[in-house]
């Protein structure tokens, strides 16, 4: 093997990485089902968290304009408070 085998290996390799990266940024900005999701249609964020014990914590959590609060332990979720308006629209 010589140099020129090895800057073929390279030159495939590099190729293939490439071909890679463009199929997953095509697969993160159409969408492909079952892959990813367009970042653009989210609905569900999380706003704020607070760790209450080393064990639980409060999350915020707003659907479209909507804000609930959910505790999360180890034992599952419970909604706190529902339907609180959002104070803010974020970006």
């Amino acid at each position: 093997m010589d140099v020129l085998d090895f800057a073929r290996y390279f030159g495939a390799l590099v190729l293939v990485l490439g071909l890679i990266g463009v199929a997953a940024l095509a697969a993160r900005r159409f969408g492909v089902p079952g892959l990813a999701k367009p970042t653009a249609q989210r609905r569900l964020r999380i706003v704020e968290t607070l760790m209450i014990s080393p064990r639980q914590r409060l999350a915020l959590v707003r659907r479209d304009d909507v804000e609930h609060l959910v505790m999360i332990c180890p034992d599952g979720a419970s909604v706190i408070e529902a339907g609180i308006p959002a104070s803010e629209k974020l970006p």
